[in-house]
């Protein structure tokens, strides 16, 4: 009976992919915990609290899904580079 050679892979959960899952599971976890901004108060420029933060998590949201990707594609070039591949 043959045994395969051992393949040496790097690790799948690394601490780059931790902070893109982190980047990515934010904004949802802000805004399914209601409690924390079901309030009025404080109003910025007579925007109610409840409306303006959501607001901002859109914008942050942005900025969040946006350093994941870069992310993301630097993880998988390193990936290529470290198998012997071209990078794209």
């Amino acid at each position: 009976m043959s045994q395969a050679p051992e393949v040496s892979r790097r690790p799948v959960v690394t601490p780059t992919r931790v902070v893109i899952a982190v980047c990515l599971i934010a904004p949802f976890v802000a805004m399914l915990w209601v409690g924390s901004y079901a309030k009025t108060d404080p109003a910025f420029i007579g925007i109610p609290f409840f409306y303006w933060y959501q607001m901002a998590w859109v914008l942050i949201s942005t900025a969040l899904t946006m350093i994941a990707f870069k992310l993301w594609q630097r993880d998988q070039r390193a990936r290529s580079a470290a198998k012997g591949g071209a990078s794209q």
